[in-house]
């Protein structure tokens, strides 16, 4: 018999202004825990994790991290094609990264077009409530412009980093089942998973199957 490691491999993408806390985000999701220190990210940086959806079916996420620099952004592009995810990350507390939504919208689509791919915009930074210069009504409200979901999140108190990644990793699974999303050869935003053969026990004449109550 095989027995499945997981079903499919996703690759997401995580952009959006440098120091929005993508990279804070991508640390709790894996690790589970706030990074307190964070160092802003050279290129791009890679993260791996193994979820189970609803129905059972394991997906391990291959998630990149992007620079939000204008000098690394020549690097980035190459990364967009073969994902078939991205969080568009924006800080509730600085309007600019707000603003820049859109462009980074349309930059993603550009690059990663004419493959399909799942699009959530995410408020981040929801613990500095004080400091807000974005209101959630307005960020839905962008959202919807597009198409797409709204969610707040917290590397700080994790409110729904796993909400968030799960929320795109099951839309790109319904897609795929609706056949609008495909295994295509030469692109990594989605692929088989791998198995591995399960042991098996010879056993002896005599010898009781493990597992068993002896009384």
């Amino acid at each position: 018999m095989v027995e499945p490691i997981f079903d499919y491999q996703f690759r997401l993408i995580l952009i959006g202004d440098s120091t929005v806390g993508k990279s804070s985000l991508l640390k709790y999701f894996t690790d589970g825990k706030f990074a307190e220190v964070c160092d802003p990210t050279v290129g791009v940086d890679f993260f791996a994790r193994l979820i189970e959806l609803k129905n059972g079916v394991r997906v391990k996420l291959q998630l990149w991290d992007t620079a939000g620099q204008e000098r690394f952004r020549s690097i980035t592009k190459s990364y967009y094609r073969n994902s078939v995810g991205a969080l568009l990350v924006f800080d509730i507390a600085k309007r600019s990264s707000f603003n820049h939504i859109g462009d980074w919208l349309t930059e993603a689509k550009f690059h990663i077009e004419p493959h399909k791919a799942v699009y959530l915009i995410v408020g981040h930074k929801a613990d500095m409530e004080d400091d807000r210069k974005v209101t959630y009504k307005e960020g839905k409200s962008l959202a919807e412009q597009h198409g797409l979901s709204y969610i707040e999140t917290s590397a700080v108190t994790g409110q729904n980093v796993e909400e968030s990644f799960l929320r795109v990793t099951q839309e790109v699974y319904d897609l795929m089942e609706a056949g609008k999303i495909q295994i295509e050869d030469g692109w990594d935003g989605v692929k088989n998973g791998y198995s591995r053969p399960r042991e098996t026990f010879h056993l002896q004449e005599g010898e009781p199957e493990s597992g068993g109550c002896c009384g």
